[in-house]
């Protein structure tokens, strides 16, 4: 596997080395002894799957605090999406900025999301599917989430939101949650 840093500090973008021959190719996707290798905790609870719809639906921004705060490893397996990640740590020199990168079926890429990011994503396509390996359990006494369009956060998504629950189009706003309303 390739571990490509970002700019936000434990946040990778993995590709994957193909073995290729006239059959096709095969590939390592995720190996606990390289992630543990390269310093990120390989630790998976669950396996989730999302299927959407819609070009243009938006899930997110959410994140899991202590004691149940998570690692995600986000892969998109059919279509595309335009995956993005806020780096939620107060301590950190990059707190509440952000990345975005495209996740396809076609370019096979993966997302590593350290603990205290919030993540999210839109859908390019029709009928995309996300796969997710999470590190802890969903405990929603400690979910959390941020306005996908909070203007704090600057994120320009890539299309007009198409679909989007009800609960992540009102998460509060971070001017809010910064003096603790």
């Amino acid at each position: 596997m390739i571990f490509t840093e970002t700019k936000l500090k434990g946040a990778l973008i993995i590709d994957f080395e193909p073995q290729q021959d006239r059959r096709g190719f095969f590939a390592r996707t995720f190996c606990s002894k390289e992630f543990a290798a390269y310093g990120l905790r390989p630790n998976i609870a669950q396996c989730n799957l999302s299927y959407n719809y819609k070009k243009g639906t938006l899930r997110g921004m959410h994140y899991q605090t202590a004691p149940a705060t998570e690692i995600k490893l986000v892969r998109c397996i059919r279509g595309a999406v335009y995956d993005v990640i806020i780096d939620m740590r107060p301590e950190s020199p990059t707190y509440l900025e952000h990345i975005g990168v495209k996740l396809s079926a076609e370019n096979r890429r993966a997302l590593y999301v350290p603990e205290m990011f919030a993540h999210g994503y839109q859908t390019l396509t029709d009928g995309a599917e996300v796969i997710y390996q999470i590190s802890e359990f969903y405990a929603p006494e400690s979910e959390w989430g941020l306005r996908y369009n909070d203007p704090l956060l600057e994120i320009v998504w890539p299309l007009p939101v198409s679909e989007i629950s009800q609960k992540d189009a009102t998460w509060p706003l971070m001017e809010s949650i910064l003096i603790g309303v």
